[in-house]
């Protein structure tokens, strides 16, 4: 049997890390990787457009599997394509490893033609970046890069040369043990003896819930329900909190709405459950406030702690929960879920005048009809700017759905590659882009991934031929826009002429059954809906010391209304207050 090269045993320590398909663009220091996995049956390689495509869609499947994806780039400026999709998962928790292919190792800092040094570019959106430069340094080597994407939630990069990988491998793949999930973590007893006292201490708790609370669901509502405690959260905790909770109160930040900002300045405790919430603008610092969290160097780096707690939310809450106090008294609770329901009720009625025979259409209403016509398990991919107000006001999870952003990163052009790798992993479950016409555009090339390889991905395009995020932080900076309208094409017929599905929209009256007839195409499809660029939102809260930056610029950003099924849990939830 002919022995193995460096590549081969790169690509069986893959597989057997869980890796289920590389994402990439080949090149000739790439070469032998992607013939390693020509020849094994157990791994795919994904031929996309553009490399930032690549990282993008490797996040939004790890981010989907909760297990180990992987990308790739060939030297130089392959490789370095991939960055921006790197921090964004990197920054999402999302365990990535990316294969940085590198020039001969020969010329390695001699100026040859592409150089670059990745294991160094790479190093502030990675747990771990290193260089193989000897074929028996490899095994070890993305053994540990393994286990660092893993083991600590985000990106590893190995830069391997061409020539390397080319090599035969000094040994066959070992059979040594590989981290292929993440541990849970428990707070010390001291900790979890303070976090007692201090809630048994308080009289109105509010918690504050972020994406670290994903499947902690009902340890959330037990410890909710035994302190009477109303439910904030964060953006990227809307997925994971927002469903089947009758103590919510909406969202607070950017993009906020209902009665989260009030509950949290409230109250006498304020509990950060799982949340990296980037804007203390909109914490309180008149109150006493506890963070939990499994990432250590997070806690207190957003507003001054009265209590650090490094653990898992769910193992958290299930040593305290058992230990407080039950509380009996709701009168802060039904305060809190009142202002909620109203704030709700008022940007309803907006929404609901004349929606339906608006010209151009209200974005806002083509988000509610989504969201009412999108499977139950549906992914939601959404691009950053206006899109994310959509998302965040309309889409309504259930526990089964999901929603895969630049969140964190705030990148533009996310939501068409992660629409890819989400797809991937199921080409059965529906999988939704909200997409802008600016971000859409940056990486348009990829939407002829989504036809090379028959990936029923549905794009919604929000098309007001602008980039509306960008308007509006000028007009609330008193700047005149500038550079921000976009001469677009009828973006239907480009999808036709790439051979896929495409319809466009300018009625509303059109739009229901524009986007079921999309949902029912077995292939890629996108509906073009041409949107008004004239409708703004408004953050539950805004102070002069907010606007500053894309920090409060950003959120005075349009509505005409509108929260749409969020009312009717407000609603709901409204029936458990006592009547007097």
């Amino acid at each position: 049997m002919a022995k193995q090269n460096v590549a081969e045993q790169f690509v069986d320590i893959l597989v057997r890390a869980g890796v289920q398909r590389l994402y990439g663009v080949v090149g000739d220091s790439l070469n032998p990787v992607v013939d390693a996995i020509r020849r094994n049956p157990a791994i795919d390689w994904i031929q996309v457009r553009h490399e930032e495509t690549a990282a993008f869609a490797a996040g939004a499947e790890a981010q989907i599997t909760g297990r180990l994806a992987a990308c790739a780039g060939s030297c130089g400026p392959g490789n370095l394509h991939l960055i921006n999709g790197l921090y964004d998962a990197h920054r999402s928790m999302a365990p990535v490893l990316a294969l940085a292919s590198h020039i001969p190792s020969s010329e390695i800092g001699l100026g040859y033609f592409q150089e670059t040094h990745p294991d160094q570019l790479f190093r502030e959106c990675s747990h771990y970046s290193e260089l193989i430069s000897h074929p028996k340094q490899m095994p070890r080597l993305l053994h540990t890069a393994v286990q660092h994407a893993v083991g600590r939630g985000g990106v590893s990069v190995v830069a391997l040369p061409g020539d390397i990988a080319d090599q035969p491998a000094p040994e066959k793949t070992t059979g040594s043990a590989l981290v292929t999930s993440r541990p849970t973590v428990r707070p010390g007893d001291s900790e979890i003896d303070a976090l007692v006292r201090m809630i048994d201490a308080a009289d109105r708790v509010t918690l504050f819930c972020g994406s670290g609370t994903a499947g902690a669901h009902p340890e959330v509502m037990q410890f909710a329900e035994r302190l009477k405690a109303p439910i904030g959260h964060a953006l990227r905790g809307k997925e994971w909190i927002q469903y089947d909770n009758p103590f919510d109160v909406g969202m607070s930040g950017l993009l906020g709405y209902g009665a989260a900002y009030e509950a949290t300045h409230e109250c006498d405790l304020l509990i950060l459950l799982g949340t990296d919430f980037p804007y203390n603008a909109f914490l309180p610092d008149d109150v006493r406030i506890v963070q939990v969290d499994v990432r250590p160097e997070r806690l207190g780096r957003r507003s001054r702690l009265d209590l650090a707690v490094w653990g898992d939310v769910r193992e958290t809450l299930r040593c305290v929960t058992p230990r407080v106090r039950a509380r009996t008294d709701r009168r802060f609770l039904d305060k809190m879920l009142k202002k909620h329901a109203d704030a709700l009720e008022g940007v309803v009625k907006a929404y609901t005048r004349k929606v339906e025979k608006h010209t151009p259409i209200h974005p806002e209403y083509v988000a509610s009809v989504l969201d009412e016509l999108a499977d139950d398990d549906a992914v939601f991919t959404v691009d950053t700017g206006m899109c994310n107000v959509w998302a965040a006001r309309y889409l309504t999870p259930n526990g089964r759905r999901r929603i895969i952003g630049s969140f964190s990163h705030g990148s533009m052009a996310n939501a068409l590659p992660q629409a890819i790798g989400a797809q991937f992993t199921d080409r059965d479950r529906q999988v939704v882009t909200l997409s802008g016409d600016g971000g859409f555009t940056m990486l348009m090339g990829d939407f002829l991934t989504l036809v090379q390889y028959d990936l029923p991905v549905k794009i919604v395009l929000f098309n007001n031929s602008s980039l509306g995020m960008v308007e509006l932080e000028m007009l609330v900076a008193g700047l005149p826009s500038y550079g921000t309208g976009n001469r677009n094409p009828d973006f239907a017929a480009v999808a036709r002429a790439a051979g896929a599905y495409g319809v466009r929209v300018e009625k509303p009256k059109h739009l229901a059954g524009a986007l079921r007839d999309a949902f029912r195409h077995p292939g890629p499809a996108l509906v073009d809906v041409v949107t008004d660029p004239n409708a703004l939102s408004i953050p539950p809260k805004i102070s002069a010391e907010m606007v500053g930056g894309f920090a409060l610029s950003a959120s005075k950003i349009v509505l005409d209304g509108g929260v749409g099924r969020m009312v009717q849990m407000a609603r709901s939830n409204l029936r458990n207050v006592p009547r007097p």
